[in-house]
């Protein structure tokens, strides 16, 4: 059958011909009501219009077409200074794939993560920062010049180093599980949405908590319009429940699972009157965590203050250390213990321990020795003295070396009979948990 072709015409202003006069009343009606057209006329005729643009982007490939638009919609960026109220990403991903573009080396992406490749931390955080920098635009079909898909999956895949780009729900395959408060610079905090992973699965770089709350951390991530570094709520605007805290398996510095990574003491320099870095803070909430809470009116922070050189101070001479050794200011000593949770702690308000001191209460190794799948002779001294304070009813057999739950559940007995509540009572013995069981 063939096609009408049809000829647009423009009728004359005096013909008299049934055509010229009807296509002259169409005309008409057409016109927008300010310039005397009928409304309903004017409504059809733009619903038509509509109708047929629609056709036609239909018969172009309505996939392609809805593919374009997403990439093209505009976000506003929230921006350093956004609050809590900030909407989440709507950040549709691919699935596992390889490498695509200039960066199609390496094979195709595994879900079993058997031999991941090893990176460090500083190598994870400076591979993200690249993207910011660039302002690599997000898409869910789009691969940058480096191989990786421009969305939030991908920018981990990239930031990890992995073999190809994976997904929300193929990442954590990856990775450790860690707690949230264990979070180092290179972790991630993953949403991977089961009942629907099209809808609010998303996935953040852990880069540092912006203070001693904890409430808040430095996210970098890949979210319209573009990858960003951010002030970030714990762990997100929309789903912070949800999210959940992963440790890369090929990490080659620091420790996976929930011991913390044990930093090299950085200098000198970092320290003392004018300092104001990082350091500072993850001194003071090393100093905390040893028995010298009561310093800090206010909590550890970057700036170097009168709190941080007190709290040194006592820290230095609970081991026994006098004149310039425990001059307030640490140095290499000072600070491996601190950071290997060695040595003796701050002793409460009145008390003394340490070689210097009276006390007879045996100085706390630190938090990382009471953790699952820990095996050493301070679970053991412990869950004795559990026992021999009258907390021992769950342990089945022993006390021994090894943590097991049975030795969480009593410590957090004997916390609650301190009448300590929530995480002060969360069954992992703390300085201030270990000088009472011991005192």
């Amino acid at each position: 059958m063939t096609v009408p072709a049809f000829e647009e015409y423009v009728p004359a202003i005096d013909c008299t011909c049934a055509g010229c006069a009807a296509q002259r009343r169409t005309a008409a009606a057409g016109l927008p009501t300010r310039y005397g057209g009928h409304p309903a006329a004017h409504g059809a005729r733009r619903a038509m219009v509509l109708v047929t643009a629609a056709g036609v982007v239909l018969s172009a490939g309505l996939a392609e077409a809805a593919g374009a638009v997403a990439d093209a919609a505009p976000v506003t960026d929230p921006g350093p200074g956004a609050d809590a109220a900030a909407p989440g990403p709507d950040s549709p991903q691919g699935g596992p794939g390889p490498l695509r573009g200039a960066g199609a080396s390496g094979p195709p992406a595994r879900t079993d993560a058997a031999v991941p490749r090893t990176t460090t931390r500083a190598d994870i955080i400076n591979r993200a920062k690249k993207w910011v920098t660039a302002q690599v635009p997000y898409s869910m079909t789009k691969y940058w010049s480096d191989g990786y898909r421009q969305d939030c999956s991908g920018y981990v895949s990239m930031a990890w180093n992995l073999a190809g780009n994976e997904w929300t729900g193929s990442l954590a395959a990856y990775g450790t599980r860690i707690a949230r408060e264990d979070l180092q610079p290179g972790d991630i905090l993953l949403f991977h949405n089961l009942a629907d992973p099209a809808k609010g699965s998303h996935v953040t770089i852990f880069d540092g908590w912006t203070d001693y709350t904890h409430t808040h951390y430095t996210a970098y991530e890949q979210t319209k319009p573009h990858a960003r570094k951010q002030t970030t709520p714990m762990a997100y605007w929309t789903h912070s429940g949800s999210y959940v805290a992963y440790r890369y398996k090929g990490l080659t510095s620091g420790t996976g699972g929930s011991t913390p990574s044990k930093t090299p003491f950085p200098g000198a320099g970092m320290f003392g009157a004018g300092a104001k870095n990082d350091y500072v803070t993850r001194l003071g909430e090393m100093l905390v965590g040893r028995g010298g809470k009561r310093f800090y009116k206010v909590g550890p922070g970057p700036a170097w203050s009168s709190a941080d050189r007190l709290a040194t101070q006592a820290f230095q001479k609970a081991q026994g250390w006098k004149g310039s050794e425990a001059d307030g200011l640490p140095g290499p000593d000072t600070w491996g213990l601190l950071v290997n949770g060695t040595g003796h702690d701050i002793p409460a308000a009145g008390g003394a321990a340490g070689p210097g001191g009276s006390s007879s209460v045996p100085g706390f190794p630190g938090r990382a020795y009471f953790r699952p799948g820990q095996s050493n002779s301070h679970v053991d001294r412990l869950g004795k003295q559990l026992v021999k304070k009258g907390y021992g009813k769950h342990y089945l057999s022993g006390p021994g070396p090894r943590w097991t739950e049975a030795d969480r559940r009593n410590v957090e007995a004997f916390q609650k009979a301190q009448g300590w509540k929530g995480s002060e009572a969360d069954g992992y013995p703390g300085p201030e948990t270990w000088r009472r069981l011991f005192a």
